[in-house]
């Protein structure tokens, strides 16, 4: 009985143990399979967003002028709601000064917006010349091609850009070189606006949106639905605008951390795994394109003279990068044992 009872007693350790070998069996036959040295959990991230990237490489050039259209009609839209139904408050309840002010700094902004959305959508990034290339650092493996310093492929454009930062889709263009800091000055004005036109109408979105709806027993004329219509837009204008300055809010500081440290949104990325490669052997790594914050500013909008500035950022210029894109200047960085890596 004592026999029985001890071997019966056994059989939940001889079943745990059995799974716990059939378990170590797969794990032992998935890694002999799979089992890569040099795989890393970049790699493998990569490798489960492929699908992504054939989509967008596929795709986002059909999508492109899609999108394209989207902004123009929602910016048409939004302006055409502020001039009937938010300007027209403005006009009767303020002061004419204040109007004044108001329909110029407004029509400021939007001037700023459209200029610098048409620019952004139709100025060329920036490609590198086919040969010739004095300071070319490798060859393009797709375009079989000298490849300058911060020049990067592009497989939407299907073509190499010069200080590529990213494609937008809502350009339709590459975000390059040539066209970087009108993409930029979008956005900041874009953001400026949104916070503007939900600013002005706040008083009225609150009155609309808490107040009595249009009541819908009355009898419907002609009356009624002008009024059901305006506030209509009234709370979706304060809504959208609300919503999009949020999102453009961040993407204009990430962008302004991006040129304050003197990187694109790809050598952001590049940066930062040499950053960690560099960490583990005790190293530190630093940006050779990092000018300092004033230089790295100055080098994006090309301003040489304060007096430029004016000219350049807070009003429509055609003007250029200086340079062409292919020479770069780098900083220089000496080291001290007491406060380390210092930029001279």
């Amino acid at each position: 009985m004592a026999k029985i009872t001890w071997t019966v007693n056994l059989v939940p350790r001889k079943i745990k143990q059995y799974f716990r070998q059939k378990w170590e069996y797969w794990v032992l036959m998935y890694r002999t399979m799979f089992y890569n040295e040099f795989t890393t959990w970049n790699s493998c991230i990569d490798t489960a967003m492929e699908p992504m990237f054939w989509f967008v490489d596929h795709f986002a050039k059909y999508l492109g002028p899609i999108m394209v259209t989207f902004v123009v009609i929602m910016i048409t839209f939004v302006v055409a709601v502020f001039y009937t139904c938010l300007f027209p408050r403005i006009y009767f309840t303020s002061h004419t000064l204040v109007t004044v002010a108001h329909f110029i700094f407004g029509n400021w902004l939007l001037i700023n917006i459209v200029f610098h959305y048409l620019m952004g959508v139709f100025r060329n990034a920036g490609q590198p010349p086919s040969s010739n290339v004095e300071n070319s650092v490798s060859i393009c493996k797709k375009c079989i091609s000298p490849k300058p310093p911060r020049t990067h492929h592009c497989s939407v454009c299907n073509s190499c850009i010069l200080k590529m930062d990213h494609h937008c889709p809502w350009l339709n263009n590459c975000v390059g070189f040539y066209n970087h800091h009108h993409f930029y000055l979008f956005c900041l004005y874009m953001w400026i606006g949104t916070i503007y036109v939900s600013y002005v109408g706040y008083d009225l979105f609150i009155q609309h949106f808490y107040g009595n709806s249009v009541n819908s027993h009355i009898q419907e004329n002609i009356v009624n639905y002008k009024d059901e219509m305006f506030h209509n837009l009234v709370v979706f204008e304060f809504l959208l605008c609300t919503g999009v300055s949020i999102a453009l809010g961040l993407l204009t500081l990430w962008h302004s951390r991006l040129i304050s440290r003197g990187e694109t949104s790809i050598e952001q990325h590049i940066n930062g795994k040499e950053r960690k490669r560099l960490k583990k052997k005790g190293r530190v790594f630093k940006n050779p394109y990092n000018l300092g914050i004033i230089a790295n500013w100055k080098e994006f909008f090309g301003v040489t003279r304060k007096k430029s500035f004016l000219r350049l950022v807070l009003f429509p210029s055609f003007h250029v990068p200086k340079g062409h894109g292919l020479n770069w200047k780098t900083s220089t960085y000496q080291l001290k044992d007491q406060n380390g890596l210092q930029l001279l």
